[in-house]
């Protein structure tokens, strides 16, 4: 039996972001397909880590105390002194915030895969001394690992400038396609179906959340505009993105349950995403997994994801007139929506995207045990 065992992430059942809902897809996907597969999760505490199971996945749970980087940092070492005992076991290392640990599987001959993310380092939100740590990590992970992983053909490219071509493959992010969804979720919202607009992003200055508030603040557009998020009245930026807003502009907060923002996705009617860095992201897939006309950000990431099913903006201008078009025009919103929808089916169902990881990871536990 094929063994993978899956680090750098806080665990599965999913209750973060999108590396852990991948973690979470993909290890049933292999459990159902023969592959024992061991997933180490972080636990708040002390003491010694634990095991136990969830869908037939094997867990080791590691208690570390706080919940910020630094004891992120002490559960990926940890997970990886762990991971090293077992050398016939091919490891799958999501991100590369603390790649340098890889060295520890390497000097003990295990195999290992890093997904590389995004170009992490190069956000803004980062201060110089996490900025060098994140570089120092990229360059090692590319060195240390067998096999890389790019989310995008851009993050690919990036990353032949610090490992050879043939040690990567490029696998995108998936998402489930959304083809109904439970109307009275959206209560709590007062909202009418399809008479609302969403965006759901960290609340950071790459993330264009200030332009396209003060883009829909621009006009009276006749619906809401459902902002989820996080704000915290202390930060000068999310001040200025609220300050920014419109009454038709409404902040609901994080939502965190699975079927509520699926709801909000599927009666949106159209999607907002502003996202400037990063590869293949896993809100603007989901958005098009659920059928939704995409406004986006242009830069060569976005427009490699949506294709045709997006319309492009530069700043607070263009967005505006972007939003005017889609109200004004429904046909050109239906046409977005098919688009988008077309874009999903080829290249981000999960069943696409996991069957391309298993072939990468067959091919590379194969090797581990030549």
């Amino acid at each position: 039996m094929k063994t993978l065992r899956i680090l750098g992430i806080r665990g599965v059942p999913a209750t973060h972001g999108g590396f852990e809902t991948f973690a979470e897809h993909l290890s049933k996907y292999l459990v159902d397909r023969g592959w024992r597969v061991v997933v180490y999760c972080q636990k708040e505490g002390a003491g010694q880590s634990y095991n136990g199971s969830w869908e037939g996945v094997e867990l080791v749970n590691i208690p570390v105390s706080g919940d910020g980087a630094l004891a992120t940092v002490k559960f990926d070492l940890r997970s990886t002194i762990h991971a090293s005992e077992f050398k016939n076991d091919l490891c799958l290392i999501l991100g590369y915030n603390t790649a340098s640990f890889a060295a520890i599987l390497r000097a003990r001959g295990v195999r290992t895969v890093m997904n590389m993310d995004g170009i992490e380092w190069s956000r803004a939100k980062w201060g110089i001394m996490a900025k060098s740590w994140l570089w120092l990590n990229e360059r090692a992970g590319c060195h240390i690992c067998h096999a890389l992983v790019a989310d995008h053909p851009e993050i690919a490219t990036h990353l032949q400038t610090r490992a050879p071509a043939k040690k990567i493959t490029t696998i995108a992010y998936g998402a489930k396609e959304v083809v109904q969804a439970d109307r009275s979720l959206l209560d709590p919202f007062n909202v009418v179906p399809h008479q609302f607009a969403t965006v759901i992003a960290r609340p950071e200055p790459e993330n264009s959340l200030l332009e396209i508030v003060q883009a829909y603040s621009r006009a009276r557009r006749g619906m809401p505009l459902i902002v989820l998020g996080k704000y915290d009245h202390g930060s000068a930026y999310h001040r200025s993105v609220i300050a920014a807003a419109s009454s038709e502009v409404r902040f609901v907060g994080a939502v965190y349950d699975k079927n509520v923002v699926q709801a909000l996705r599927y009666f949106s009617s159209f999607y907002l995403h502003g996202h400037q860095v990063g590869g293949t992201n896993p809100s603007l897939v989901e958005a098009m997994g659920a059928g939704n006309a995409i406004l986006a950000h242009d830069n060569r990431f976005n427009r490699w994801v949506a294709g045709s099913g997006a319309l492009y903006f530069n700043d607070v201008e263009e967005l505006s007139g972007h939003i005017s078009t889609v109200l004004e025009k429904p046909s050109e919103r239906d046409r977005l929506s098919q688009e988008s929808k077309a874009r999903f089916s080829a290249e981000f169902t999960w069943d696409f995207i996991l069957a391309k990881y298993e072939t990468l990871l067959s091919a590379s536990s194969s090797a581990a045990n030549e």
